[in-house]
C-alpha cells in the first residue's frame, strides 16, 4: 500500500508535506479533505488522527503520522533534507518550532480569515490587529537572518525552508505586505527555484 496523504489543498501545514514528498520523488495517494465542510471531524477521519487535522500521513502498514513538521522529519530520515550534525538538526528545529508557535498563528491565521471566510465574527475583527503585529514581527526576524544567510540552515536549502516557505510564500493572501522585506523575497525566489519544486495547488 503507498503512502497516502489527507490533506486540504489550500492549507500551508498539508503544503509542506507535498511540496518534500515531490522533491525527494516518492509516490504517494492524496485523499482531499474539506476542512470547511467538517470533513475531518467524522468519526472515519478521527479514527486516523484523534485530533482532527490535515496534513495526516498513512504509511505503508496503516500507521498514521499527524502534524506537519513531524510528518517531515519522518520523510526527510536519511535524505539530504535532514541536517546531518548535531547542531544543524537543533537549528532546524529551532526554526520549525519558532514557524508553529511565532508564525504560523499569526500569518496562515490571519490568511485564513480574509482568504477563506467570508465574513469575521467580531471576535475575529478584534483579534485581527494584534495577529497582524505578530506576523509582521515574525517576518521581521525572518528577514533579519536571511540578510546573513541564503537558507535558514547550514547555508543550504532544508526542512527549516520548507517549513517557513509555505505559508510565507501566501501572507499577501492575509494582507502582508511583503515589499519591505527584501530579503524574504529573494529568499523565496531561491526556494522556488530548487530541484522538484512544486506550486501549492499541485496534487500527486
Amino acid at each position: 500500500m503507498p503512502l497516502t496523504l489527507y490533506d486540504f489543498m489550500g492549507s500551508g501545514n498539508g503544503y509542506k508535506v507535498r511540496l518534500l514528498l515531490a522533491q525527494l520523488g516518492l509516490p504517494y495517494k492524496l485523499v482531499e479533505c474539506d476542512i470547511l465542510k467538517g470533513e475531518t471531524r467524522t468519526p472515519q477521519f478521527l479514527a486516523k488522527n484523534p485530533n482532527g487535522r490535515i496534513p495526516t500521513l498513512q504509511l505503508d502498514d496503516g500507521t498514521c503520522l499527524a502534524e506537519s513538521d513531524a510528518i517531515l522529519w519522518y520523510l526527510a530520515e536519511g535524505t539530504r533534507f535532514a541536517p546531518a550534525s548535531r547542531l544543524e538538526r537543533a537549528q532546524t528545529l529551532q526554526w520549525m518550532f519558532f514557524e508553529q508557535y511565532s508564525h504560523e498563528p499569526y500569518i496562515a491565521v490571519v490568511r485564513f480569515y480574509r482568504h477563506f471566510l467570508s465574513k469575521l465574527s467580531p471576535l475575529q475583527e478584534l483579534d485581527l490587529p494584534e495577529r497582524m503585529t505578530k506576523g509582521y514581527a515574525a517576518l521581521g526576524v525572518m528577514e533579519q537572518h536571511l540578510a546573513r544567510h541564503p537558507f535558514f540552515v547550514g547555508d543550504r536549502y532544508g526542512l527549516a525552508d520548507i517549513a517557513l516557505y509555505a505559508y510565507t510564500h501566501v501572507a499577501q493572501e492575509g494582507g502582508f505586505l511583503l515589499d519591505n522585506f527584501p530579503q524574504i523575497g529573494a529568499w523565496l525566489s531561491r526556494v522556488a527555484a530548487q530541484p522538484g519544486y512544486v506550486p501549492m495547488d499541485h496534487k500527486a
